[in-house]
């Protein structure tokens, strides 16, 4: 017999300790960070003379590094799960191995993303747009880790995510909301409040810390969450 996979609410909490007690999870996030900062004053410099003319380029790159780097996080934080312990040097390199997947599946992401968006822009309301966006989004939300951890050559992972979703749609919306919260509002929306009188160096580096720390901890549920989907034997 078939058995569903199960939602799993606890592994929110149990997250938090174990990047705790594995600070080597946060090597990647940091990397991404700052490799951001400096696309981020880069992009400034060539497109500021052309009145931003560019500018978009520049930020899909971003996207682009900070889900690779999500990719190998969610490795090491896979084989914390499994294992109890996960070196940087073990997830590097099998993110090394599978980087033409992990890259891939992240361009592919962002590809379909934005289609629906531009897609939804035709109905003449900005709304209809971002809706298809998060609606794509959140059908993909396993390409990542299908890539990563699944062993899913490049955009295959697509239609593995959309399979997992299917399976498992209400842990993959408490998921998405978890996700959507951390990075979309506690990170843009907490951070003004605290950095009001700091000054905008410090503020970009205490905002690429923070958003190290985010997608750290994010990297936790989501390959859990995939595991327990993927490995169920639901299929």
């Amino acid at each position: 017999m078939r058995r569903a996979p199960r939602v799993d609410l606890f592994m929110y909490a149990r997250a938090v300790p174990l990047l705790l007690r594995h600070p080597a999870v946060f090597v990647m996030p940091l990397l991404a960070a700052v490799v951001e900062l400096l696309v981020n004053q880069l992009s400034n410099l060539v497109t500021d003379p052309v009145g931003g003319l560019g500018s978009s380029i520049f930020g899909m790159l971003v996207q682009l590094i900070y889900l690779w780097a999500f990719g190998v996080t969610i490795i090491q934080a896979n084989n914390i799960w499994r294992r109890g312990r996960g070196t940087f040097d073990e997830a590097w390199e099998e993110g090394r191995l599978k980087f033409g997947a992990i890259a891939l599946a992240a361009i592919g992401f962002q590809f379909v993303v934005w289609a629906a968006s531009y897609i939804g822009s035709f109905f003449g309301a900005g709304m209809i747009g971002l809706a298809l966006g998060a609606l794509a989004a959140f059908f993909l939300i396993y390409t990542i880790p299908a890539a990563a951890i699944g062993g899913i050559p490049g955009t295959l992972a697509l239609s593995v995510s959309i399979r997992n979703v299917r399976a498992q749609p209400l842990g993959s919306l408490i998921l998405a909301l978890v996700f959507f919260l951390i990075w979309y509002v506690a990170v843009p929306l907490g951070l003004p409040s605290l950095l009001v009188h700091v000054s905008p160096s410090i503020w970009s580096l205490i905002t690429a810390a923070v958003r190290a720390v985010a997608l750290a901890y994010l990297a936790f549920p989501f390959a859990k969450q995939y595991d327990d989907i993927a490995f169920s034997g639901y299929w």
